[in-house]
């Protein structure tokens, strides 16, 4: 799949979920700056796609694509992404050869020549078939992956699936594996590479006839499904950060009435962009938990300086010009001086930051205080005693530290600056008028009950 096609993809899958289909056809087109009938074709092939990859039946058309979307409790779900990536660069007939290879590999050792009949039998009619050319290019790509090995001996070369590791373990042992790499890829950043091991191990176990997923050990979730989609451009990011060389995108903010930019080449059709053409020179990328937001941040000469941008908002990811090492490091100097007190990515004026936390009553661990030790970035704790201890940080604005302060509830207390206390104050209040009884003669307990 085109690289074009990818982005605008990424995009209606990240509304689809946030919207949960919400929008009607028009203002899906719309959002996204594309023509209805360009929306029509989107969704049949991501159908078409979500078909080949869970191999729903043919009368099943849109059950496989409401099964991606569908919330459950009790599974963890393969993500949007992994679905993409999977499509991505795969032709069909790619796609179908690939796996015949794998899968017949799986139970025997088979020459080049012996996996070119068993693909001519398997390929359905409508594709094209492969010649000993393209087997032998499929082999020496799914060797280089780590698919597949070469045995050792003379020739004809045979070929074998390289899943040692994982046949060698105790259905015990595989069952712990895929519950480990289930919960680390759910709950670490980045997580794609984490999908696609759990993915295999997926497949090793229903081999075995074992229960694929770790439902009656964990129950969890990854709070923001839509920003897993981010990913897809961190690999891009990071390679042009080790090569230094400078990034150019369209880019569409948070406010913006579209999220992604078609191009058009008929001009009849030409439609007016709300995104802007950036390039920039990427320094660092920065995630953050709280919100689930992946940032870039770089050095733009069209901007003042130092430039952050919400990887959502990227289209059009293209790898530009080439800069020597001096400017680089004078670039990323520049970065660490601005972000030095950045709770995340905010780069305004320092304030100290001043907080009174309160220990648990009658807990055995004190739990308030090792969070803050090790979510606390820089800060340190200058005073304590029995009940509390008080906290300082020197931050570059109070907006990124706020909600960290919030998830506190009660056990925390903003003393400085009285412009944030009075903030947080506010909020509270506002939280405490939607629990206030609407009948004025209901006594509340102790507990809360009426």
């Amino acid at each position: 799949m085109a690289k074009e096609s990818f982005d605008k993809e990424i995009q209606f899958l990240r509304m689809l979920v946030l919207t949960s289909g919400a929008y009607n056809r028009q203002q899906f087109a719309d959002r996204l700056g594309i023509s209805v009938h360009t929306f029509d074709k989107t969704i049949r092939r991501l159908k078409d796609i979500a078909g080949t990859v869970q191999q729903q039946a043919a009368e099943e058309p849109n059950k496989a694509m409401a099964d991606m979307m569908r919330t459950s409790y009790y599974e963890s779900a393969d993500p949007l992404l992994l679905f993409l990536f999977r499509s991505k660069s795969l032709k069909e007939s790619e796609s179908y050869r690939l796996s015949l290879i794998i899968a017949v590999l799986q139970e025997q050792s088979l020459t080049s020549l012996e996996i070119l009949d068993l693909c001519s039998k398997g390929i359905p009619e409508e594709l094209s078939l492969p010649d000993e050319k393209t087997i032998r290019s499929d082999l020496k790509y799914l060797e280089q992956a780590g698919v597949i090995r070469r045995l050792a001996g003379g020739r004809p070369q045979k070929y074998t699936a390289h899943n040692d590791f994982v046949s060698e373990l105790t259905d015990e042992e595989l069952s712990d594996l895929y519950a480990f790499v289930d919960v680390m890829a759910n709950t670490q950043v980045p997580s794609v590479q984490g999908y696609l091991l759990r993915d295999s191990l997926k497949k090793a176990m229903r081999r075995r006839q074992l229960p694929d997923g770790a439902s009656d050990l964990f129950l969890y979730k990854y709070h923001y499904h839509s920003r897993i989609l981010d990913e897809a451009h961190l690999y891009t990011i990071m390679q042009a950060i080790e090569a230094r060389r400078k990034l150019s995108f369209h880019y569409f903010t948070p406010k913006s009435n579209q999220s992604y930019h078609s191009k058009n080449t008929n001009p009849l059709f030409a439609r007016q962009s709300e995104g802007r053409l950036i390039e920039m020179l990427p320094l660092k990328v920065a995630y953050d938990h709280q919100y689930g937001r992946w940032y870039l941040l770089g050095y733009s000469s069209g901007r003042s300086g130092v430039a952050i941008f919400r990887m959502e908002g990227l289209t059009q990811l293209e790898e530009s010009v080439l800069v020597n090492e001096e400017e680089y490091q004078a670039k990323l100097a520049s970065l660490e001086r601005n972000t030095q007190f950045s709770w995340l990515v905010d780069m305004g004026r320092p304030v100290e930051v001043k907080v009174r936390f309160f220990n648990p009553f009658g807990a055995k661990r004190n739990f308030i205080k090792e969070r803050v030790l090790l979510q606390g970035q820089w800060g340190v704790i200058i005073e304590q005693d029995e009940e509390s201890f008080l906290f300082e940080i020197t931050v570059n604005g109070t907006q990124e530290i706020k909600p960290w302060l919030r998830s506190f509830g009660s056990s925390c207390e903003v003393l400085e600056p009285s412009a944030l206390r009075r903030e947080l104050i506010k909020e509270w209040k506002e939280l405490a008028a939607y629990y206030e009884p609407v009948r004025k003669n209901i006594q509340l307990q102790d507990d809360g009950t009426a």
